[in-house]
């Protein structure tokens, strides 16, 4: 049985993350904080949880949600411990709240945003969201997270991943420094320097957590099953800035992902 002493992640863990890109952690928050959280996104969707006619569209997005089953979800000490093994103690800041939610719905109808991509983090003032940038130090973003609020099997649309994708984009980003790349620059041969990567899919129950390299390639897919996926894919904000030349040499996993790519 798990002690609150415990780490998050094993050994094991932090090499597949190094490796992989992501690792996934069962029961991170409870089930009943998830039903909890669920009950307030059905209602912000518009939707009838009991009426599949009021579900007219295959995918709504809903933004920052900071009542308290959300601050729960985000803040249990399991997930806070596994945030100082893959990040370092004291270099991110606590979620305040959670966002943003691609609702998926079953459908035959294509929602249009399933490209293989990674989430871009700094540039936002640019109107034009394919301007949006991402550098080699992932200024802006520490993790990628993906929190299921409600069971996602292989058929309810779960999130494609490229496991090993976020060296192939690191690699990307080395020779440009902090300057960085635009979306639209990583995207310009739609992601082919990964496409040999092995996918996998982010399934789980709820409560459970996939946390990510912010480099790692990942793309949506159509709902197939019968219940609406809820999902949040909020970053973790570093508290400092992720940095590839430490004195000290006391480098965190999402950093070492990166220097092993780079050879650095």
């Amino acid at each position: 049985m798990r002690t609150t002493s415990d780490p998050a992640l094993s050994a094991d863990d932090i090499a597949a993350f190094v490796r992989d890109g992501f690792i996934r952690i069962d029961e991170a928050f409870s089930e009943d904080t998830a039903a909890q959280a669920r009950a307030i996104l059905w209602k912000a969707t518009g939707c009838d949880p009991d009426d599949r006619s009021s579900w007219t569209q295959p995918a709504l997005r809903l933004d920052q949600f900071s009542q308290a089953p959300f601050r729960e979800a985000a803040n249990t000490p399991r997930l806070h411990a596994a945030f100082d093994q893959l990040v370092g103690i004291g270099r991110w800041y606590p979620r305040v709240s959670l966002g943003t939610f691609p609702i998926r719905f079953p459908s035959e109808n294509a929602a249009g945003d399933d490209g293989w991509h990674i989430d871009v983090s700094f540039g936002y003032e640019h109107p034009d969201f394919m301007e949006w940038r991402a550098n080699v130090s992932s200024r802006g973003r520490a993790l990628l997270m993906l929190f299921l609020f409600s069971d996602v099997g292989a058929n309810d649309a779960p999130t494609r991943i490229r496991a090993g994708s976020h060296a192939d984009i690191a690699r990307q980003l080395a020779p440009v420094g902090e300057a960085g790349l635009t979306l639209r620059d990583l995207a310009a041969d739609g992601f082919a320097s990964s496409a040999h990567r092995r996918e996998e899919l982010a399934v789980g129950k709820a409560g459970t957590v996939f946390l990510c390299h912010p480099f790692l390639v990942h793309a949506a897919q159509r709902h197939r099953g019968k219940s609406p996926r809820f999902l949040a894919q909020p970053p973790l904000l570093p508290r400092e800035p992720i940095s590839l030349f430490r004195r000290d040499g006391e480098y965190s996993p999402v950093e070492q992902a990166i220097r092993n790519a780079t050879s650095v």
